[in-house]
């Protein structure tokens, strides 16, 4: 009798505790919109939508906001700045006026991720770190609510469940997306899936290792086995398409001041045999210092962004290939292999004493700054993850939108950046050690990022948006997958968000004229009047005189126009602004960096009563990072409303190449 009532006791307790565990779990929050992810995206797309009056919660997994921006890609992949507005403009102006600049481009992690905070901060947005998604509840095609669990100590009794009438997918692996039920691809697709020819296996040139490389760890002899980091695949034919992924690094923060410095040491499971190919590498093709292998951009107060350069650096090449699906905890050992590599790549450059000693030498000038990721012992949390899932929704962005030859109606955003990927693999073709996968195709326009993308089919989800794993094809991706990018589409779902709600009607109703005009009428998302750009190719505006030919590739925007003749012909172009509102006005013209530029740019600014001259002299000119010009100031002038002030570009006192590309008229606060 007495074991019956324990038993008794024992099922009531267990059924107690099971209820108050569930009582915990359903700890429920309910808002209008719902982000994941707080990367560059997410924080843009929650400030969009908090200061459109919806209430918002961004969910990050980490502890950190700014994902790859604050963690570490401090050299900005733009492309052309014509791409970049609204808020992702915004926060590099704001880099600008941290550094005593216009804009910048380049920049320390922790002033990103204070920037970044202080979009937080402005918009009372509520964040809840270190939680991630552990399931997804959809009823008729539509998310009814998440579960998130902590991600440093995973107990259901502290999930949370999270309510909303629309989600927004701002991480880099698509998770919410995946869970949701919507349809998506890993991998690369063949050239034939959607008539590309960049995508699938494409073995070429770029960051290749030179013939001639064995890859045996005894050179000729096969049976000794490969050298760490080959595979044993064999080279399929290009475009055919696969499961690979490109491969994933680590972009390094480094300082050169000593004082700011912490050596940098063996790393765990710290192994030189993995780094072998660079030594054979170096025999075969002898460089000069350590950026013949890596691409050391500096950043400023003496420190670096560290990226991935020539046949073996510091991308890990096939040890990716199962992050996109993986779960939480093969991610992060895939996260620590990564980690280890790239250290151990540095200390084996400084330390190893069959590295040429010149090598060595400039190495061990460089450290981890003591200023940086002070919460993660000095190094980044993030991975720079290039590709995951992408969805499939309801438009596909190609290669024929890359290259103008697609031209969608719906934008909602531009890409500008080149047809880029990384290896996917590295195997041996012909007895020699190669790699395959790395694409560098560019040359075209700024093109329209489809609103279509962003959403998946109607019949799988009608109230999610994917503006980072966006559906495109593998090699589109590659154009796209930009931060600036990213937070612009960010930006664009925040705002369809809001319209989809205040409609009550799917992500896929929203009307498209009304989305584009809310972007283009309140880029910054407070109300803060628009920007005027008078770009070349705005015939309505622009005033030609005299004989000026069109430079393709390399200013603002798809073209501009320049004088090569040097003639004492008197040539010209006019920008005039439309007005809408009188004020005051910052004003700027884009230069461009050119080879065989005049010394001098003669510039006259009318503001309606008087002419003001200017000079741009070129040597005071300083263009920084990969952008491929800056704005120069032309000083401030109250303007009138309508089309009364105007700026002139001249080839007076020229005596090489003169360029008329873009005005800018920024209103003064």
């Amino acid at each position: 009798m007495k074991k019956y009532k324990i038993a008794q006791w024992i099922v009531f307790l267990f059924i107690l505790t099971d209820l108050c565990a569930k009582a915990q779990v359903n700890q429920s929050s309910s808002v209008d919109i719902c982000i994941y992810g707080g990367t560059s995206a997410g924080v843009m797309a929650a400030y969009t939508a908090k200061k459109m009056g919806k209430t918002v919660v961004l969910i990050e997994p980490g502890n950190r906001l700014g994902g790859l921006t604050t963690g570490g890609l401090g050299q900005t992949d733009i492309g052309n700045k014509y791409a970049v507005g609204g808020l992702s403009l915004d926060f590099y102006r704001r880099i600008g006026q941290h550094y005593g600049k216009f804009e910048q481009w380049t920049f320390e992690p922790h002033v990103a991720k204070e920037l970044f905070e202080q979009y937080i901060k402005e918009a009372n947005i509520k964040v809840v770190y270190n939680y991630r998604l552990q399931s997804v509840i959809t009823s008729e095609g539509t998310i009814k609510e998440i579960t998130i669990e902590n991600s440093i100590q995973p107990n259901r009794s502290t999930n949370q469940i999270i309510k909303a009438k629309v989600f927004i997918d701002c991480t880099y692996e698509g998770d919410l997306m995946a869970k949701s039920g919507v349809s998506y691809f890993t991998g690369r697709e063949s050239n034939s899936t959607y008539g590309e020819t960049y995508n699938g296996v494409q073995f070429k040139d770029k960051h290749q290792f030179p013939d001639g490389v064995d890859p045996y760890k005894i050179p000729g002899k096969k049976e000794s086995g490969l050298v760490w980091g080959i595979s044993n695949e064999t080279l399929a034919p290009n475009g055919t398409g696969d499961k690979k992924i490109q491969t994933y690094n680590i972009r390094v923060c480094f300082t050169n001041n000593p004082s700011n410095q912490i050596p940098i040491t063996q790393p765990d499971d710290y192994k030189p045999e993995r780094y072998e190919l660079l030594l054979r590498v170096l025999e075969k093709k002898p460089v000069k210092n350590i950026g013949g292998f890596t691409s050391l951009a500096p950043m400023p107060n003496n420190k670096t962004d560290i990226n991935n350069n020539g046949a073996f650096s510091t991308d890990m090449i096939g040890e990716n290939w199962d992050y996109p699906e993986a779960d939480y905890n093969k991610r992060k050992e895939i996260k620590k292999a990564h980690d280890n590599y790239v250290k151990g790549f540095f200390y084996f450059i400084g330390h190893d004493p069959r590295m040429p000693s010149y090598l060595r030498k400039e190495m061990l000038q460089w450290g981890y700054p003591k200023d940086e990721y002070t919460d993660n012992k000095n190094w980044t949390p993030q991975m720079y993850v290039r590709e995951t899932r992408r969805m499939i929704g309801e438009y596909v962005m190609t290669q024929l939108n890359c290259e103008g030859k697609d031209v969608v109606k719906d934008g909602i955003g531009l890409a500008a950046y080149t047809m880029d990927s990384h290896n996917c693999q590295r195997l041996v073709v012909n007895g020699m050690v190669k790699n395959e996968g790395d694409v560098q195709m560019g040359g075209f326009d700024p093109y329209p990022i489809a609103y279509r993308s962003v959403i998946p089919k109607k019949n799988e989800c009608k109230n999610l948006l994917v503006p980072v794993c966006l559906s495109a094809s593998h090699i589109a991706y590659g154009s796209i997958r930009m931060e600036p990018v990213f937070m612009v589409l960010a930006q664009s779902s925040a705002v369809a968000a809001c319209l989809s709600i205040d409609n009550n009607q799917a992500v896929q109703e929203v009307n498209i004229d009304q989305l584009q005009q809310i972007i283009k009428t309140n880029p910054y998302a407070n109300g803060r009047m628009p920007e005027i750009i008078v770009d070349n190719v705005d015939t309505a505006n622009v005033i030609v005189k005299g004989d000026w030919s069109f430079g393709k590739y390399g200013g603002f925007g798809p073209s501009y126009l320049r004088d090569t003749a040097r003639s004492s012909t008197a040539k010209s172009v006019k920008f005039i602004p439309q007005i809408n509102k009188e004020g005051s006005y910052q004003i700027y013209t884009y230069y461009p960096k050119l080879q065989n530029g005049s010394e001098q740019t003669h510039i006259a600014i009318f503001d309606g009563k008087k002419i003001t001259n200017k000079i741009i002299r070129r040597s005071e000119v300083q263009v920084i990072g990969q952008t491929a010009g800056e704005w120069v100031s032309l000083g401030k002038c109250n303007l009138s409303k309508g089309k009364n002030a105007y700026v002139e570009i001249s080839n007076k006192n020229s005596n090489g190449i003169i360029v008329a590309d873009a005005v800018l008229f920024v209103p003064v606060k």
